[in-house]
């Protein structure tokens, strides 16, 4: 009569084949590994996690720069279009954030960006303006989605760029610069 399947082949101590007397070996799962192997694996873990954590403090550190960059880099361009910058508090969050909107016009065209409540310090020159409930003023322009935001200030740069070649004389051609004619220092008039 042949014997029941066994995982085990049946020369193998414990089995339960009649060449190895003994109960069958029922135990469930791999064998058990020493305690300081675990140890080990823990701290491999450990020590990984730490560098994961590393490297998310790093990103972390980065992000926030370029974001603080990009403010200043916004507050700039605000500067140079006074007259049609303006601040105006976002409503699309119910306005319990504080973030505000960046508009301006530039080439013709209607431009925004958010920003967030700890970047407004760097706008003090701005007005800032109530949102409006009415459709825009003026010719009636909303302002662009990212994509063509993006793909107008590409064109517009080009534009200014090439209008910065056609009108630069070269160096040999310019003028000396006007020194005045005795050395300013401060506290004179």
């Amino acid at each position: 009569m042949p014997s029941p399947p066994s995982d085990r082949l049946p020369d193998e101590p414990g089995a339960g084949s009649p060449r190895t007397p003994g109960p069958p070996d029922r135990t469930l799962g791999p064998p058990a590994e020493p305690p300081h192997r675990l140890a080990l694996d823990l701290d491999d873990c450990r020590q990984e996690r730490d560098r994961w954590r590393r490297h998310a403090d790093s990103y972390e550190r980065e992000l926030t720069r370029a974001l603080l960059e990009r403010a200043r880099l916004l507050a700039w361009l605000a500067a140079l279009h006074p007259s049609s910058a303006v601040l105006t508090p976002v409503t699309d969050t119910g306005g319990l954030d504080g973030s505000h909107l960046l508009r301006l016009e530039a080439g013709g065209q209607q431009l925004s960006w958010r920003l967030a409540p700890a970047d407004l310090p760097l706008f003090t020159h701005v007005p800032c303006t109530e949102p409006a409930t009415a459709p825009p003023q003026g010719d009636g322009q909303a302002p662009l989605d990212q994509a063509a935001q993006a793909a107008h200030l590409r064109r517009h740069i080009h534009l200014l760029a090439m209008e910065g070649i056609l009108f630069t004389v070269p160096a040999e051609k310019r003028p000396p610069p006007v020194r005045p004619a005795r050395s300013v220092r401060p506290g004179d008039h």
